[in-house]
């Protein structure tokens, strides 16, 4: 999706621009946009951005492989929860591109795109590789206990680098009276990791440390913890808050390396020295292996920080009403008798609401009793949205009013209805723990698809037309010629809104220059080429029609949701698509059905299409954990025709960030599929407020794939319903609920 990012011209005020009506034309600054497929470029930028937030990191040393470490070894250390590390390292005629993200407070997991030089592998004068590790931190450090820490190093790859360890680290600080504080290691590695001063063999027989030949991609469960067994450790000492000066014991031989004349090794002893740069830049030089110099670069961030301090402008006080025992004249009901109230009340609260960026849609009013139905494309935090949207109707409302209900809506969608009582608002405002106390006493239920027959519309919402203009830029990652391709170029995009829940969508791109066509792989897929074909997409126009969508959604009953797409669905495929969502508002599960059938695109991306055609779709079950971790399980047929299973995993902040991985599993052997043995990846979404510092429902999306094969491959369609009603159900709400007072 390419979102909506910045007004330029103003002509027409809107919610955007901190104004009082909805926006029919904008002119967009889309370059942040067009980086929404280009992880790179994100995260770099995250991290200058965010070295100016007042908030402190702490950030920890990682090593040459991209953990927290030594040099070239593992330590125990975690990073801190939710951080997100980037490093280059390299020396001996390899580069080690890592990314690392600690998934939670004790698990953390790693990506690795690595070049070696002189490997002579495959008829490439630098052979490039990919691998993933996981760490989990057993114990913390306490005061006469060291962390301890399992991990699995290049668990699914070719097994270049494949080991396995368990690692003890101590702090000790001002040793012998020496200035800042020294970190003691010591582990036991197996694999890679135990190639040199093996003390024993857990199982008493070897295994291969390089599987030449093997596809990768599928772990080698059957050797972790097998084979030799070595000791390694080092110091690392923390002369102050910028330096530190590292040494390791090694038990890596570099025995595959050496065999090739990669490197020389002459010592199992390393040496370093690290510069805190900035607070979230870290380098280093080192002494490797008695023959090498090193370099490595380090930054870091973390989600939770934004990188501009979130800017909210106050909102206006709740009126406390008069007191109801000596004012009981204020409390009257005749007002609700009238016809004529409920269009005057909207015509006041709904000019109100849009100063806030919030669409009033509807309202309901009785003696006691109000239902608002509000959108909003301002506010990516809904409980901000709750609690600016009852306070306005507290300002204006009659004092018998004493319930309020506030149901929230996306584009069409009612998700879900939050109730409140007016005394609990005019009350605990200004309470210690008001947010808490709030929650407590809110009610939380599931929205009916419309608003009754007494319910007074607001004119003129539909139809609403929206379009963008900029640039964009396609990446194109892992190819082992060029590991990074671009392409850039123009696009312009147009939104049609023409009734509660209807969308046209189109976007037409124009491609400027770049080199992905220059990539000379050919797809050796024996599957049908629903995706290795895509340089031939690249070849087939200059412009391309990219998508043209007519889609409705809508609420069959209280907890149910549909979709029906159709048209130019994605890059390659169009034709049809449905989808039938269970959700209650309250309910951690949700349940989904989808169907498809499409046809394969032109290479041209024009109109017309190939001969290929299939039917595709899943069952789904979603699950939130809790705590911002989301689990997701699709099982179908996939656009090869292949059948098996999705498992994703995804943890979600507070402010809108989410990072998750997935694989999936089908009934094509690893053979069949090709160089990774089945499709896994990562997946980022970076929402534009954690860069702006003001409010906005528009992100950055993008996903990254070792390989892109054919095999579990799945049609992209934009509007999937389970992410557009999630965030205004129970448990994002109450994850976001400390801000409804703002």
């Amino acid at each position: 999706m390419t979102p909506d990012t910045a007004c330029l011209f103003k002509a027409e005020r809107c919610c955007l621009c901190r104004s009082a009506s909805r926006p029919t034309k904008h002119i967009y600054v889309s370059f942040l946009a067009a980086l929404s497929n280009c992880a790179f470029f994100l995260m770099a930028g995250a991290v200058f951005a965010q070295s100016r937030a007042a908030a402190t990191l702490s950030p920890s040393s990682i090593n040459f492989y991209g953990v927290p470490g030594l040099i070239d070894l593992p330590s125990a250390d975690a990073l801190p929860d939710g951080q997100i590390a980037i490093g280059v390292s390299t020396f001996g005629g390899q580069t080690r591109s890592n990314f690392t993200f600690q998934f939670s407070p004790r698990i953390s997991v790693t990506f690795r795109y690595v070049g070696l030089q002189d490997w002579n592998s495959d008829g490439f004068d630098t052979y490039r590789d990919r691998s993933f590790d996981f760490r989990y931190l057993l114990t913390r450090e306490a005061r006469f206990r060291p962390s301890l820490t399992i991990g699995l190093q290049d668990f699914s790859g070719t097994g270049i680098y494949a080991a396995e360890y368990l690692v003890a680290t101590k702090t000790v600080w001002q040793p012998f009276g020496l200035p800042g504080r020294v970190r003691v290691t010591a582990g036991l590695g197996w694999g890679r990791l135990a190639s040199a001063g093996s003390i024993g063999s857990r199982s008493g027989s070897d295994r291969p440390i390089f599987r030449p030949g093997d596809p990768g991609g599928e772990p080698a469960m059957d050797q972790w913890f097998r084979g030799p067994v070595s000791p390694f450790g080092g110091i690392v000492w923390d002369v102050n808050n910028r330096f530190s000066i590292k040494a390791e014991y090694s038990s890596d031989a570099y025995a595959s390396e050496t065999a090739r004349g990669v490197i020389a090794r002459h010592s199992r002893f390393n040496f370093g020295l690290e510069y805190q740069a900035r607070r979230n830049l870290r380098i280093g030089a080192y002494w490797l292996y008695g023959s090498e110099i090193g370099l490595n670069a380090q930054l870091q961030f973390n989600p939770k920080t934004p990188a501009n301090a979130y800017r909210l402008e106050g909102p206006k006080p709740i009126i406390v009403r008069p007191d109801r025992a000596t004012n009981p004249e204020t409390y009257a009901t005749e007002w609700a008798k009238s016809d004529s109230a409920p269009t005057i009340i909207r015509d006041v609260v709904g000019p109100e609401l849009a100063k806030d960026g919030i669409q009033l849609e509807s309202i309901i009013v009785s003696a006691n009793s109000a239902e608002v139905r509000v959108s909003s494309v301002r506010f990516d935090n809904l409980a901000i949205l709750v609690g600016r949207t009852s306070r306005v109707m507290a300002r204006i409302l009659p004092p018998s009013v004493s319930t309020f209900q506030i149901t929230l809506m996306n584009d069409g969608l009612a998700l879900s209805t939050v109730t409140l009582a007016r005394d609990d608002l005019e009350n605990l405002e200004f309470q210690p723990g008001a947010s808490g106390l709030l929650l407590s006493r809110a009610g939380f239920s599931d929205a009916s698809p419309q608003a009754n027959d007494d319910a007074a519309y607001v004119e003129g919402i539909y139809p609403y037309f929206s379009w963008a203009f900029g640039p964009y830029i396609r990446p194109s990652f892992f190819d082992p010629d060029e590991p990074v391709r671009v392409d850039v170029g123009i696009s312009a995009i147009g939104r049609y809104r023409f009734g509660p829940g209807w969308l046209l969508m189109g976007e037409v791109r124009h491609r400027l220059g770049g080199n992905i066509d220059n990539g000379a792989r050919q797809s050796d897929s024996v599957l049908p080429r629903v995706r290795t074909d895509s340089i031939l997409y690249v070849l087939g126009a200059k412009t391309s029609l990219e998508q043209l969508v007519v889609s409705k959604q809508w609420k069959p009953s209280r907890n149910t949701y549909a979709r029906v797409s159709t048209g130019y669905l994605e890059q390659m495929f169009g034709g049809v698509s449905a989808e039938l969502l269970w959700k209650a508002s309250t309910s951690r599960l949700a349940l989904g059905i989808e169907a498809n059938f499409v046809k394969q695109r032109d290479f041209d991306q024009g109109f017309g299409f190939q001969d290929y055609e299939v039917a595709t779709g899943h069952a789904s079950a979603y699950y939130d954990f809790a705590n911002g971790y989301l689990g997701q399980l699709d099982v179908g047929r996939y656009l090869a025709g292949d059948i098996g299973v999705t498992v994703s995993l995804e943890r979600r902040f507070a402010n809108g960030w989410r990072i998750g991985g997935f694989f999936t599993l089908t009934d094509v052997s690893s053979e069949e599929f090709g160089e990774g043995s089945f499709d896994k990846g990562i997946s980022f979404t970076i929402p534009l407020s954690w860069f702006a510092g003001r409010p906005t429902r528009q992100s950055l999306s993008t996903t990254i794939r070792p390989v892109q094969r054919d095999g579990g491959a799945r049609l992209n369609v934009s509007g999937r319903l389970y992410e557009q009603i999630r965030t205004g159900h129970l448990t994002d709400l109450r994850n976001d609920w400390g801000r409804v007072w703002e």
